[in-house]
């Protein structure tokens, strides 16, 4: 073991500089700084090598943290690259967009021992950052053309990273989106000021100069078939993600001023990338955000930026059960952010238009509430709320964002064949991620569920695995029967 590890003892934790909340809440830019190498060094070094690496453990694509922090302290910084990309597609959008507070960070030895994390996705992003910088990102160079073909639907987190290691393998490989861009979630989901959309655009543009063709604004079922897509390639992989959004079910619910989160950030997304986008902004505005995930933390933080007059985040349970990441949701505070914990939207206020020609829904003015408590466990493992009696409260609102997750479109209208979970995912094999139709594969979201980036690139590239070995055994068949 070097000397310079296990440095813990007498270096403290130090994460990159953060620009200061009243500047970062005036623009869209990333809020963390870089590590120069010297730093994170140091930052490395302060592993402790542990025989039994928690942080890997815990880390959905078991991502070889102990061996990449050894190589980035001793300055080995090319070589911890290629260790750290040798598990992940994507490990700069991973050390930037990862809730490393929850998943390898979080059970970090030294963390629990009180010296504080190693700051894993600091040097993460660092040491792609640092790749890309010096060109030791290297193009994708399949060894040979294997003759076969593989179509991805879904461009996001879950497709791509699919679509780059068949691609590698020597696949011909098309992935067909219904969006402009490529990337899904990372270009149109994730804000600017967690990820910026040049990060993704390259890796893209990795895979287009890899041979990798995009389709876009194609959505399969409506503009292509999926028996087109099966008479065209040998092998599928659906990757589509969950987009659609759980809807308020409260009176005045619908009343105008009540929109979906994902369109909102698609909305702030799409001007950031130069489009020009008609519908009105969080400007001026008194904003309540309803729901306590990442989802929720993205849109007050953009309502903010947006320089609305006012944002809170109305979530039912308090912070200890909020499923967010606790780094979001200091920073939210940070910008200005109200949190109103224990608390569950009631109905929506609205004013309707007395002319008579406006849509009949009125347009939000407030939000009623409920004080919630808690109980005991629900089925899930987490406390369960009621309302508190008499302990409604009202809130200024003419914009509400739901931020309530997302569920599965119908599935069945791109295939009827598809067997479908009770939870409308798509069925897989758990291993191997076939579906019930033979060379029709599914990952990502649309499997699992809503969840993490993370878990949907470690799912593609899973179900590519397997993709590859389904496509061999078709290649061996075609050879044996032009022998015969």
């Amino acid at each position: 073991m070097a000397s310079r590890m296990l440095q813990f003892v007498k270096t403290e934790r130090d994460m990159p500089e953060k620009r200061d909340s009243s500047d970062r809440s005036e623009d869209f830019l990333e809020i963390y700084g870089d590590y120069i190498e010297a730093k994170a060094e140091e930052q490395a070094s302060r592993c402790s090598q542990c025989g039994v690496p928690f942080c890997q453990n815990h880390c959905p694509l078991q991502n070889n943290i102990p061996d990449w922090l050894k190589l980035t302290a001793e300055g080995r910084t090319e070589e911890a690259y290629h260790i750290s990309a040798a598990t992940n597609s994507m490990p700069e959008i991973c050390g930037r967009i990862c809730p490393q507070d929850r998943l390898c960070e979080g059970s970090c030895v030294i963390e629990q021992s009180g010296h504080g994390t190693v700051t894993i996705g600091s040097v993460e992003r660092f040491l792609t950052d640092t790749a890309w910088e010096n060109g030791w990102v290297e193009p994708i160079a399949p060894k040979r053309e294997l003759g076969l073909s593989v179509g991805i639907v879904g461009a996001g987190p879950a497709g791509l990273a699919a679509a780059e290691e068949l691609r590698q393998q020597g696949w011909s490989v098309t992935v067909y989106d219904r969006h402009d861009r490529a990337g899904g979630l990372l270009i149109y989901g994730i804000p600017n000021f967690k990820l910026e959309k040049e990060i993704v655009q390259r890796r893209t543009q990795r895979l287009i100069d890899g041979g990798i063709e995009f389709v876009l604004n194609c959505n399969v079922g409506t503009d292509i078939t999926f028996d087109k897509l099966r008479e065209k390639h040998q092998s599928i992989l659906i990757a589509t993600g969950v987009y659609n959004s759980r809807d308020l079910k409260v009176p005045g619910g619908g009343s105008e001023g009540v929109t979906a989160a994902l369109p909102f950030l698609i909305e702030s997304n799409k001007r950031g990338l130069g489009d020009l986008i008609k519908a009105d902004t969080a400007q001026g505005k008194d904003v309540v955000v309803i729901g306590g995930g990442d989802t929720a933390m993205d849109c007050v933080r953009t309502a903010v930026r947006q320089g609305a007059k006012s944002v809170t985040c109305l979530y039912r349970r308090d912070h200890a059960n909020m499923p967010g990441s606790r780094r979001e949701t200091a920073n939210a505070q940070e910008e200005g952010v109200v949190f109103e914990w224990l608390a569950a939207p009631k109905s929506v206020h609205a004013d309707f238009d007395k002319s008579g020609t406006g849509s009949g829904t009125g347009k939000a003015t407030a939000i009623r509430a409920d004080r919630m408590r808690l109980g005991n466990k629900d089925a899930s493992g987490r406390q369960s709320v009621e309302a508190v009696d008499g302990a409604e409260f009202d809130l200024k609102a003419d914009l509400i964002i739901k931020a309530l997750g997302f569920t599965p479109e119908n599935m069945h209208n791109l295939t009827p064949e598809l067997a479908l979970s009770r939870w409308s995912t798509i069925k897989v094999n758990p291993v191997t991620f076939e579906t019930n139709l033979e060379g029709v594969y599914a990952a990502g979201d649309i499997v699992r569920g809503a969840s993490l980036v993370v878990w949907a690139i470690r799912e593609g590239r899973d179900a590519a695995a397997h993709m590859h070995k389904y496509l061999t055994a078709k290649l061996r068949e075609q050879a044996l029967e032009a022998a015969e």
